[in-house]
């Protein structure tokens, strides 16, 4: 079979084909009287077999070694070839992200374009002062891109930065707050923590349904934060938790404040102070606690905190019955 015949069966360019041939990857069986190549049956096996690698990514040195070394083993080939499709999958998708990224900035011309490529490559940096200089830079003419806001604040570990990026997230719209819930499913406590803290800086009722979702975590440290932060905004669903907070002495003070800012009419202060009583009444609640859960209840106003400090006046454990019956005093002063 000549190279024409040979090209249009196999769809390989005879120039192609040719190309093949001074590389050693083919070599036609014969030559016709006229001096034309001449393939035979094995030929037409090898240019399939040289197609078919080809489009697993093989170089063509590395066919030529797979279709002529005796020793040669497939599998490390293909094993590399996986792993640098993988990384070129992961680059192709970051320079994607990026391309989105500087998209929805909605840029005017190519000085904001690069504006916003300098500013991402500055929420990547290694260092702290470039990462927080980048997230201040949003009160600029050029926003940074919110997907990459939120991303950063989940990730960011150097308190100082991590506050810049709060900041700018609650200054950049209503689609912060479902990308940073996205961090709650997160597998790290860290990341989940993080998500709750840059939520609570949100305003609006969104992150508040988020907030309440991460109340529910079954990290305490997790649930904490969403319940110091829906105290502050006057969601009750809070109290349970803040008053278990109290009880373990994990931001307790944060948490008792929290409480009293809850307590702001006289049917909630008292529901707040019914479960304080009730907790200092379980077995469990050793002593520090319960001087904690005292303490607590100098920020109820109501007659249900009045008189558990008045029964705590009296109770058997000296610190307690002190600090019960000082908080007396203070709410007899005028």
């Amino acid at each position: 079979m000549l190279i024409g015949e040979v090209a249009r069966r196999s769809g390989v360019s005879a120039r192609m084909l040719r190309h093949y041939e001074s590389l050693g990857l083919v070599r036609p069986s014969g030559r016709t009287g006229s001096g034309y190549r001449e393939y035979g049956a094995q030929d037409i096996r090898r240019i399939f077999h040289i197609e078919s690698l080809r489009s697993l990514g093989l170089s063509l040195r590395e066919i030529g070694r797979a279709l002529d070394d005796p020793g040669f083993t497939p599998s490390a080939l293909v094993g590399d070839l996986a792993r640098q499709t993988r990384e070129r999958i992961a680059a192709e998708t970051e320079l994607l992200t990026r391309l989105r990224r500087i998209d929805a900035a909605d840029p005017a011309g190519w000085e904001d374009v690069l504006q916003v490529v300098a500013l991402l490559q500055a929420l990547g940096s290694q260092s702290a002062d470039a990462r927080q200089r980048a997230a201040l830079s949003s009160a600029g003419g050029v926003p940074v891109p919110v997907e990459a806001l939120a991303e950063a604040a989940l990730s960011e570990t150097d308190p100082h930065v991590a506050g810049a990026l709060r900041w700018a997230l609650s200054r950049s719209g209503d689609g912060a707050a479902a990308l940073l819930a996205e961090g709650l499913a997160d597998p790290a406590t860290a990341v989940r923590v993080r998500a709750v803290r840059a939520l609570a800086e949100l305003s609006g009722d969104a992150p508040v349904a988020h907030l309440r979702e991460a109340l529910a975590d079954r990290d305490p440290e997790v649930s904490g934060c969403a319940a110091l932060a829906l105290g502050t905004r006057g969601a009750a669903e809070a109290v349970p938790t803040l008053v278990e907070m109290v009880v373990a002495g994990r931001n307790d003070t944060d948490a008792a404040d929290a409480l009293s800012a809850l307590a702001s009419d006289t049917v909630t202060a008292d529901h707040i102070a019914a479960r304080i009583v009730d907790r200092l009444g379980h077995e469990a609640t050793g002593a520090p606690a319960r001087g904690r859960l005292t303490q607590a209840l100098a920020g109820l106003t109501g007659e249900t905190a009045s008189r558990a400090l008045g029964e705590l006046a009296r109770d058997e454990d000296p610190a307690v019955a002190l600090t019960a019956a000082y908080l007396l005093r203070l709410r007899a002063a005028p």
